[in-house]
């Protein structure tokens, strides 16, 4: 498997297991929180692997906004978590610096 498509499961993965944290409601929770901690886990292992073919700048700032404007979907989608017109335009703009990123490496 190629060190994008890695990265692209890692991000994955990642928010997932944000989302979990979300339902374990501070660890009330437990189960749910300790699989986003088995998933994190296995994305840093992954990350790690990716860094050794992607510089880790690029790697990193694709893994944090990817991660961020997915993360903002799924609250929207699956937590009823309300987005304003600004906050769309600005994940927006991280996904157009994450794609730029992506482009020029």
């Amino acid at each position: 498997m190629g060190a994008w498509a890695i990265l692209a499961f890692c991000i994955v993965a990642e928010v997932s297991a944000t989302s979990l944290l979300t339902r374990s409601e501070g660890f009330a929770r437990p189960v749910y929180g300790l699989l986003a901690l088995v998933i994190l886990g296995g994305c840093f292992w992954a990350l790690s692997q990716v860094l050794t073919r992607i510089p880790m700048g690029v790697a990193y700032a694709i893994w944090s906004g990817a991660g961020i404007a997915l993360i903002c979907v799924a609250g929207w989608l699956f937590f009823r978590q309300p987005l304003t017109t600004m906050q769309v335009l600005c994940i927006g703009l991280v996904v157009v610096g994450a794609i730029g990123l992506s482009l020029s490496t």
